[in-house]
């Protein structure tokens, strides 16, 4: 009787075929379904392909030839050539900040951008405040309250430069009280104007910023501090402000920018030229470039104001990383 010996393959062993030939491995996974798992895996980053050719042509692609013209000595004479005008380096750079109104019009910007958001951060607040709880015409008060932010600002200068001029609603009524306003378009009191005009048309976006705030404010905790007996100020400062910390802090940020960059309620406002009190960055680039033809001067422009904006943006974002950091408990 003949012994038949058996074998156990281990893994990855050989089978023997029947005929004792040579051993055959057996078949891995298809490539296509494996392809077809990277596929699916990698789908979300294929979905921002359009958005990023987007983003590329439309900001990435104007921003390096703004950088890159700055550069150049581009104006009236040399704008046939473009981009082969001149290579002059930094000297527009050096130009703006000793030669021109650069630093006077960045002051102006930055001045009248922090006395607009200081009026319009309490007005707004107040104004959440007294819209929050139900009574009789808020839905009418709320829409009213609207109205400056839903205008174009091309629609509320205008209205507001038919009111200020010197036959104008408001300086007759002025005169009527016995009072000698001066020009409101004209002088010193342009800068003021401008202020008042930036607060009246900017307030309602705090006070929906605000009022979003104090919706997420849970109502029992309104009845706790109810029935604490707080008094009105204690629960504006301990209850209600710490929910209204977020969304001020990202609308004072909008604001600001919003202000600094704000070119059309200028423009239309005191129309060309401006008085020289109302000369902000944005009007400063615009003049520069499109009255005096000095294109390259006026990209340096540009550029600075970029890097001005970008500063109390970097500082937001990383105050609001820190913020999640110590939250979640994770390491800064």
């Amino acid at each position: 009787m003949n012994n038949s010996t058996s074998s156990t393959l281990l893994p990855g062993d050989a089978e023997a075929s029947p005929g004792g030939g040579p051993a055959r491995r057996p078949e891995k996974a298809s490539r296509p379904g494996r392809r077809r798992e990277l596929s699916e895996r990698n789908r979300p980053l294929w979905m921002l392909i359009p958005g990023g050719v987007l983003m590329t042509v439309i900001i990435v692609v104007p921003l390096l030839l703004g950088v890159y013209m700055s550069l150049l000595d581009l104006d009236q004479y040399t704008l046939r050539k473009w981009v082969s005008a001149p290579f002059i380096g930094l000297a527009n750079y050096v130009e703006a900040l000793t030669q021109s109104e650069l630093l006077h019009s960045v002051w102006l910007s930055i001045s009248y951008s922090v006395i607009a958001m200081a009026v319009t951060l309490p007005l707004g607040v107040a104004a959440a405040i007294a819209t929050q709880n139900t009574f009789r015409g808020r839905a009418l008060i709320r829409s009213v309250f609207l109205i400056p932010y839903v205008l174009p600002s091309f629609v509320v200068a205008t209205v507001w430069r038919t009111m200020f001029q010197p036959d104008g609603v408001i300086t007759a009524a002025l005169h009527s009280m016995g009072i000698e306003p001066g020009l409101f378009l004209n002088g010193p009191n342009s800068y003021w104007t401008l202020i008042l005009v930036q607060i009246w048309a900017s307030w309602p976006f705090i006070y929906l910023m605000a009022l979003s705030g104090l919706q997420a404010v849970d109502h029992e905790v309104h009845e706790a501090a109810a029935l604490d007996g707080t008094l009105w100020w204690s629960k504006l400062r301990y209850v209600i402000f710490p929910y209204l910390k977020g969304p001020l802090s990202l609308a004072v940020l909008i604001g600001l920018l919003h202000h600094f960059n704000n070119f059309t309620l200028p423009f239309v406002l005191f129309g060309m030229p401006a008085p020289q009190d109302v000369a902000v960055l944005p009007y400063l680039t615009y003049e520069t470039s499109f009255q005096s033809f000095r294109f390259g001067l006026s990209a340096a422009m540009a550029v600075a104001s970029l890097i001005l904006v970008a500063i109390p943006l970097f500082v937001y974002l990383r105050a609001v990383r820190l913020d999640d950091a110590d939250s979640t408990g994770g390491r800064k």
